[in-house]
């Protein structure tokens, strides 16, 4: 009975070994092979990554030749940090082209002719000029509030003048000089609303004459969203 056991335990054994060797001659599921050109020009194949080849790019193929994927090389800290650098860049270009087509189409919709586009030229024009005719008012009202004062600036001629008067001319003097200044400003707002707007209907000239929305790069600003100066009034 000792012996039977034996026997049986024998054969379970050989039986064993047996599959375990022809699952080890089996490849793994979804094994493919790795192929390469290493620096010295040698095509090299093998059935995992090749480490001579690790900085190159390695073809793994299918059991029939076909090509399933690529692995990429390994990259040393420099060449990783440099690769996300022109990764960040090639990112920001496209998401910049993306946003130049958005804009581009936002723009044909405001403004589908070249009418509703001067119309909106206009508005931004007045109201900046609306802000230097109030400019313009508040320095004739102090003009006409300084007269008073230098009449009676004349009593003093020779001597030093009342505090309250002196300090009466000085204020007058800043908010002059503060309406001036507005009025600067406000020029130069002018000047750059029209500027914005023309190479805007320049655009959409191009645009209505069918070139591609983001064809000519990201748009400026909008006039629309700059600030509105307005006129101080101290």
């Amino acid at each position: 009975m000792r012996m039977h056991r034996a026997v049986v335990a024998a054969v379970l054994a050989a039986l064993a070994a047996c599959s375990l060797g022809a699952a080890a001659q089996q490849p793994a599921p979804g094994a493919g092979i790795y192929t390469c050109i290493d620096a010295n020009g040698r095509r090299l194949t093998a059935d995992r990554p090749i480490a001579e080849c690790r900085h190159k790019e390695q073809q793994i193929l299918n059991r029939d030749g076909s090509v399933r994927g690529i692995l990429p090389p390994t990259l040393t800290a420099e060449e990783r940090a440099e690769k996300e650098v022109r990764d960040r860049a090639a990112a920001e270009a496209r998401a910049a082209a993306a946003d130049a087509v958005r804009r581009d189409r936002n723009l044909m919709t405001r403004f589908p002719n070249e009418a509703a586009h001067q119309r909106a030229r206009e508005a931004a024009l007045d109201t900046v000029r609306l802000a230097m005719r109030a400019t313009e008012l508040r320095l004739r009202e102090l003009q006409a509030a300084r007269k008073p004062l230098l009449d009676e600036a004349e009593f003093y001629v020779g001597k030093a003048l009342p505090p309250k008067l002196r300090n009466a001319l000085d204020g007058n003097d800043a908010a002059v000089e503060a309406q001036r200044a507005a009025s600067a400003s406000q020029e130069a707002e002018l000047g750059r609303i029209s500027k914005l707007y023309d190479a805007e209907l320049d655009r959409l000239r191009r645009l209505w004459g069918g070139a591609p929305p983001g064809s000519m790069g990201p748009l400026p600003a909008g006039p629309a969203s700059a600030p509105r100066p307005q006129a101080p009034r101290p």
